[in-house]
């Protein structure tokens, strides 16, 4: 795999599931941004999704050629049912998908679509429909989260809100505090206590807490039951600004768990040249040892897009930074923008990428497989605007789903080849 965000540790997930070796590379930092939701689809230019499942029965009419749109629903369904069974064995646990998005709250206060999400979120879900006198904190120093700002976008909705600031044991001199040191923090059991004992005075006639995100990086579903157990109420996170603590916890695991389960993982490292050959890739990198190599009957391409460096923009266009494979991409520069930057259309430069043929090889500039052993998933691929559609998690995984199954294939069937041959 080449990629370590959502989509390249996915891949590695279900090529673990198959059966098969793994060897993973990329720099995994982008993956802190995230807020720790799974978006199937959440908006399809008319407004927000509930169903999206027929959200992408209309996707397949309307953007056919957008890479959910040549999945089938099952195939979907299956990819995400799996991702979520895992995280939650390795120890973060998110609720399973349903038929229906669920509205979750951004750190703003507003609400966003999701098919899944963290179960240390999941109890706001509950206190919102039921609309729960809910008290929700922020802490003194803290920046990327207000708890004023949450109550004031959520009134309307939910009227049982109400909002107060509190300091963190041992970080309440006013000196600004982390989110991440704060979850740290939590992981002592000393900490939980203390801080349970300066919100239970809070509490009065709250029927629900909500905190900012920061209820451990690791073992958080432990952190969440004890401090539930201290208060007597359901506690629910709430996402700060990125980069953030659910992104932190999946970056983590992966880069702990990936390991232990027999992944060769090089989370800080790039592939510096990739070696395409008849019989597979050969990806060299540098590490503090030298020169590497890795050999692999099979490749799978999640480099992403601009942030994360599998897509580069210049004056003479975008292209793809690895192997420069052909992009679809505007005709000029002049067309990458619409003249309103909040056109609710978006812009064309957010729907360039790679294109894949249906084993999800990615396509050179007269439309053939690059490779027949190379293959790419994630935001890299094209006729795709992940954030307007708040489908980025869904392109992640379900990509990832099949081009995994399409590299499995290939290299099972290259080796049975090999061995008709000997």
């Amino acid at each position: 795999m080449i990629g370590s965000g959502l989509s390249g540790m996915a891949a590695s997930l279900f090529a673990l599931e198959r059966g098969v070796s793994v060897a993973q590379v990329g720099n995994s930092g982008v993956i802190a941004f995230t807020t720790g939701y799974l978006d199937l689809l959440g908006h399809d230019g008319r407004g927000f999704v509930d169903d999206p499942w027929q959200a992408l029965l209309r996707l397949r009419e309307e953007e056919p050629r957008h890479p959910l749109a040549n999945i089938a629903a099952d195939d979907i369904r299956t990819a995400f049912n799996c991702f979520t069974r895992m995280l939650t064995g390795m120890g973060l646990g998110y609720a399973a998908p349903g038929g229906h998005n669920l509205l979750a709250l951004t750190p703003a206060g507003t609400l966003k679509p999701t098919l899944s999400l963290p179960l240390t979120m999941q109890p706001a879900i509950a206190a919102m429909a039921g609309g729960h006198d809910t008290l929700v904190l922020d802490f003194i120093g803290l920046n990327g989260f207000s708890a004023r700002e949450v109550v004031a976008n959520l009134a309307p909705r939910w009227p049982g809100l109400r909002a107060q600031r509190i300091g963190f044991p041992d970080m309440d001199s006013g000196a600004e505090v982390y989110a991440e040191v704060l979850s740290r923090a939590l992981e002592v059991p000393a900490t939980r206590l203390r801080l349970a004992e300066r919100i239970a005075p809070l509490l009065g006639s709250a029927q629900a807490l909500g905190l900012p995100a920061i209820l451990g990086v690791h073992r958080p579903d432990h952190v969440h039951r004890e401090l539930q157990s201290l208060l007597g109420v359901p506690v629910f996170e709430i996402p700060t600004m990125p980069p953030a603590v659910p992104g932190v916890r999946l970056r983590e695991l992966f880069e702990t768990q990936l390991p232990q389960r027999g992944v060769a993982l090089e989370p800080q490292h790039r592939v510096k040249r990739l070696e395409l050959l008849s019989q597979g890739v050969n990806a060299h990198l540098e590490d503090a040892y030298g020169d590497v190599t890795i050999e692999a009957a099979a490749a799978v391409l999640t480099t992403g897009r601009f942030t994360s460096g599998g897509l580069r923009a210049d004056p003479n266009g975008i292209r793809e930074t690895l192997l420069n494979l052909a992009v679809i991409q505007p005709e000029s520069r002049a067309d990458w923008y619409r003249p309103d930057y909040f056109d609710p259309r978006g812009h064309a430069i957010n729907r360039s990428g790679v294109t894949v043929d249906e084993q999800w090889r990615p396509l050179d500039a007269a439309g053939k497989p690059a490779h027949p052993r190379l293959f790419a998933a994630g935001s890299l691929l094209a006729h795709q605007d992940w954030m307007r559609q708040r489908c980025g998690a869904g392109v992640a995984i379900a990509t990832a789903y099949k081009a995994v199954d399409a590299a499995v294939q290939a290299a099972r069937s290259s080796q049975a080849q090999r061995n008709r041959t000997q």
